[in-house]
């Protein structure tokens, strides 16, 4: 992989992990432009710019939680952010292999229908009944926080967005834009860190070897992961999902019409 492919991929990676239109499958569809193929190791390497990002963007807000959990004796944003993170962490766990071995979760088609399906849903989100409403993510109940949790399980398929996903249940759930993003990007962190472990583990030789583009990647996958997140809090503070649905939708349609294209071909 050459320096222009690592920085183009962790610039995605860095604006679609927050901005709600699917890093995996803008990746998926920037990895088939450049090789015709997907490096899963490369993806889930720079994670690290876009777990850094978070951590610097929310800096002030995770020193109050550890403040809160060992000053004030205060557990229930912890316990939520936990129940949230489970369903997915464990999923992830189990079927790691099968996620990505299997050609189904690199598949163009897949991702085209996941950006439609999930784009139609932002696009009316406001119009659906909703739970109660609540502050924080503090005030989410255990079911709720679980649902949430759910949501993010569905982002393991590319084109659905991690973010998009658990942004949704979390205005389902009673959360403000605004709050419902603050919520699901603080209950990424662990996924994200999870993921940084396991590489780190069982994937160092991979790192070694793709040590300078693995730099590079990271380098603009933080870069770019501050700006976006910094953005979407600020957009959705008075804003709605709906602008992000119909460029899903629109980049679903035009995905399409190149499959179709090809199968023409063929």
């Amino acid at each position: 992989m050459g320096v222009f492919e690592s920085i183009v991929l962790g610039i995605i990676q860095g604006v679609a992990e927050f901005i709600p239109v699917s890093s995996s499958g803008h990746l998926v569809i920037a990895q088939t432009f450049f090789s015709g193929a997907s490096d899963h190791l490369f993806l889930e390497w720079i994670n690290i710019g876009t777990f850094l990002a978070l951590v610097v963007y929310f800096r002030h807000k995770l020193v109050r939680i550890t403040r809160d959990i060992f000053a004030r004796r205060k557990y229930r944003l912890l316990r939520n952010i936990l129940l949230t993170t489970i369903p997915a962490a464990a999923v992830g766990y189990f079927a790691a292999d099968f996620i990505n071995n299997v050609a189904f979760f690199g598949d163009i088609t897949v991702v085209a229908v996941m950006l439609a399906l999930v784009g139609g849903i932002m696009i009316i989100l406001e119009k659906l009944p909703r739970a109660s409403k609540v502050k924080t993510g503090e005030a989410l109940t255990i079911p709720r926080a679980f649902v949430i949790g759910m949501a993010q399980v569905a982002a393991l398929i590319p084109g659905t967005s991690r973010s998009g996903a658990t942004i949704i249940a979390g205005r389902l759930s009673g959360l403000s834009a605004k709050e419902a993003a603050e919520y699901s990007f603080l209950a990424s962190l662990p996924i994200m860190a999870g993921v940084i472990l396991k590489i780190f583990l069982y994937d160092r030789a991979y790192m070694m070897q793709h040590f300078d583009t693995l730099l590079i990647g990271n380098v603009a996958a933080f870069l770019s992961g501050l700006f976006a997140v910094g953005f979407l809090m600020r957009y959705l503070a008075h804003h709605s999902l709906a602008i992000f649905g119909w460029y899903r939708m629109t980049l679903a349609a035009v995905l399409t019409g190149g499959v179709l294209i090809q199968l023409i071909g063929k």
